[in-house]
């Protein structure tokens, strides 16, 4: 009896935590809400021009989505019924887009009684999907049961969807997020790519479906966080992005921090994480109980975790880099010959690839050691050659300070030589800037990280992204938790068409 008094007691103290948790986060997405709000029916900013507005408001309009999206599945939390959102009038679909009849059915037709139910009707929904470069329009139709008899009725249930009662289908969802985030078109540009197809698509819709979705792939994109905080090495680097605030009228400089895994690791992945600021302490943040091997380049904001214990992986293409500037400015063979003893260190990276860990280490060590030796020594001796301040020095001094980080890569197989890895994969994100001009605010500068480390991921594993979301986006609904692995990029198989 008072151990059923104690579960209980624990129970209910559970239920007050989760309660009280749920609030305190509903409290913060509303004042977040009515930030967004002022600022989107406020007076616009008179230093934006007409273009920038146009972005930022398809932002808002995103973060206002997931923060409904957010409280409603707070609302189920708490057990309660999601508030009801107002649908807005939509038009019909176009007639003319092609119809591709999808029934449902019961998965029986015999009533419970023994009688052969008989057709009575119908339920029609129409959803908008998109093959790239044709709309079609998928038809669901419900069919209804009776039972002649004991008049019993039998409908199969609405097939669940990442946007429940909207028109999307997940092909559309798929398309709009890639074009967003892999191929870099705002929002307008696509409203008016739809428009030109003959389907009326208005931007604050799109927006609206962003921001849902972007809720709905959190957990894929917390799930490689937590499989990257596996791994032994991984990358790191850095790159801005402007960031404009809600109500004030000139952007700041936020900043995107990529990690991937190795090239020898059997995880292909990467993880974008948007922070205000270029501070140590978003790294440290992310990599929180992470004691790893970091490959970096020299920012002082990756040193506070060198002191916790995080090893520090030198780049040996930054300190080559040193030299090709040197090279490219004033024709130095001192830089020449630098690049030449680079250069052969890379030559055994390409014959050591293939190997396993082990192998790599032992060949490493034969091959690339007494390089590493004889190129320190060389310049030890060259830098007393050269006056102090000087371009040379400089360049000779990036390697000697940071020699102990550079040359740990020789110890170990399943480290690599440079950081180069995830520099190809923050590429992206200086295209994006060019045609997104900024982010909108912490929130959607999150989501463009989400979404694009998905896609990235996916194109790290060979996928097509498009046919990657879009089987991610149809499945996710009904994925159990505990198997949500099977739509992480590097567990996904394309579907099979049957």
């Amino acid at each position: 009896m008072l151990q059923e008094v104690q579960e209980k007691d624990q129970l209910i103290t559970q239920k007050t935590q989760t309660i009280q948790h749920v609030e305190l986060e509903n409290s913060k997405l509303k004042y977040e809400m009515a930030i967004l709000k002022r600022h989107k029916f406020a007076r616009t900013s008179e230093a934006l021009n007409p273009h920038q507005r146009s972005l930022l408001d398809d932002l808002i309009n995103e973060d206002m989505a997931g923060i409904e999206e957010q409280l409603a599945q707070h609302d189920v939390a708490l057990g309660s019924d999601p508030k009801p959102k107002s649908q807005p009038r939509r038009a019909p679909l176009p007639p003319e887009l092609p119809r591709a009849i999808i029934p449902h059915d019961p998965d029986s037709t015999l009533c419970d009684c023994g009688c052969q139910l008989k057709r009575i009707g119908e339920d029609v929904s129409e959803k908008l999907d998109y093959i790239p470069g044709t709309f079609m329009v998928e038809r669901h139709v419900r069919s209804k049961w009776a039972c002649p008899d004991c008049e019993a009725f039998v409908q199969a249930p609405v097939p669940p969807q990442v946007i429940d009662k909207g028109i999307p289908a997940p092909g559309l969802l798929a398309q709009v997020l890639v074009a967003k985030y892999g191929d870099h078109l705002p929002l307008y540009r696509q409203e008016k790519i739809f428009a030109r197809a003959g389907v009326e698509i208005a931007r604050s819709t799109l927006a609206d479906w962003v921001g849902r979705c972007g809720v709905a792939l959190q957990p894929l994109v917390d799930s490689l966080r937590a499989l990257l905080h596996e791994q032994g090495v991984l990358h790191a680097d850095e790159t801005p992005v402007a960031m404009l605030s809600p109500g004030k009228k000139k952007t700041h400089r936020a900043y995107v921090w990529a990690y991937t895994s190795t090239e020898f690791s059997g995880l292909n992945s990467v993880v974008y994480d948007f922070a205000p600021s270029r501070s140590g302490e978003h790294l440290r943040r992310f990599l929180e109980g992470w004691q790893g091997q970091l490959v970096c380049d020299d920012f002082a904001g990756y040193k506070a975790s060198f002191q916790n214990g995080t090893t520090e992986i030198g780049c040996m293409a930054h300190a080559r880099r040193k030299f090709f500037d040197l090279h490219a400015a004033n024709q130095s063979t001192l830089a020449h010959e630098a690049l030449q003893q680079i250069g052969r260190l890379y030559e055994i990276e390409r014959q050591a690839k293939d190997l396993s860990d082990d192998a790599r280490t032992a060949y490493r060590q034969v091959h690339a050691r007494p390089l590493l030796d004889t190129f320190h020594q060389w310049l030890l001796t060259q830098r007393q050659k050269v006056p102090n301040g000087s371009a040379t020095a400089k360049a000779i001094d990036y390697s000697l300070k940071r020699w102990a980080a550079l040359i740990r890569y020789c110890e170990e197989g399943a480290v690599p030589i440079d950081n180069n890895r995830v520099e190809n994969q923050i590429r992206p994100w200086a295209l994006g800037r060019n045609n997104w001009l900024f982010a909108g605010s912490l929130r959607s500068g999150q989501r463009a990280a989400n979404v694009m480390s998905l896609i990235q991921s996916a194109k790290m594993n060979g996928h097509d992204p498009y046919a990657y979301l879009k089987d991610v986006l149809t499945r996710l609904p009904t994925q159990p938790a505990s198997r949500i692995g099977e739509l992480l990029p590097h567990g996904w198989g394309a579907p099979t068409k049957g």
